[in-house]
């Protein structure tokens, strides 16, 4: 089986007035293998969201390699990254930053868009995705007309858009009751698996955490 990612080393420093700096990330090594989807527990303040958005070309580390789909991105310009990030890397926030002025699912077809695929096959991917999260009826109705619940399968729905290999998904129940929450992330773990796509989802939910294939803990700048 082969890993759609691979951090060797990573490490990043955050520099807070000089000379202190605090060393978030000290030697961390992460392979997710193809079709793997792998939770991430941390406490706040650990590094958990810097650690996603360096896998995830958001940001740059220190030092260390990232592999993502057998690419080695290590050192590469900002447009190799973006091209990267927007094929192959999907996001999801703890709070969905749906487009208001949309409807669901335009909001699920502009990175299609901007990825060069047409209008058409945009709108009718858009619409499947939804479908396959109990949205069928709700495409056409803006993010305000949504519950919460519902805005976040669309904002799942719209990380899945480009068929990514890799989705990176940071709290993406923590703003739900609990109810809603083991209601979204059974929605989630659908498409996940439904695609085959790897998948690492940070977490303080310990329950959920228990439905993945693994569980990694960040404490202190290490992984466990």
């Amino acid at each position: 089986m082969s890993d759609t990612l691979k951090l060797t080393g990573i490490t990043k420093v955050y520099k807070r007035g000089t000379p202190a700096e605090v060393q978030v990330l000290r030697g961390i090594d992460l392979t997710v293998a193809k079709g793997e989807v792998v939770a991430l527990v941390a406490p706040s303040g650990a590094g958990k969201s810097t650690l996603l958005h360096i896998a995830g070309l958001l940001d740059t580390a220190d030092g260390g390699q990232i592999e993502i789909a057998g690419q080695d991105m290590t050192g590469k310009g900002d447009s190799a990254r973006t091209a990267v990030r927007r094929r192959d890397v999907g996001f999801i926030y703890q709070f969905h930053h749906l487009l208001p002025e949309f409807t669901a699912a335009e909001n699920v077809v502009l990175p299609q868009l901007a990825n060069g695929v047409p209008r058409g096959e945009a709108n009718a991917r858009a619409r499947k995705l939804l479908e396959d999260v109990g949205l069928a009826s709700r495409v056409d109705h803006r993010p305000a007309a949504l519950s919460g619940g519902e805005q976040q399968r669309v904002a799942f729905c719209r990380s899945l858009a480009n068929a990514p290999q890799l989705l990176l998904a940071d709290e993406p129940t923590g703003n739900l009751d609990p109810a809603t929450s083991d209601q979204v992330f059974s929605a989630l773990m659908q498409l996940v698996t439904g695609t085959g796509l790897s998948a690492v989802i940070a977490t303080h939910n310990l329950e959920l955490a228990a439905r993945m294939d693994r569980i990694v803990r960040l404490d202190g700048g290490v992984l466990t």
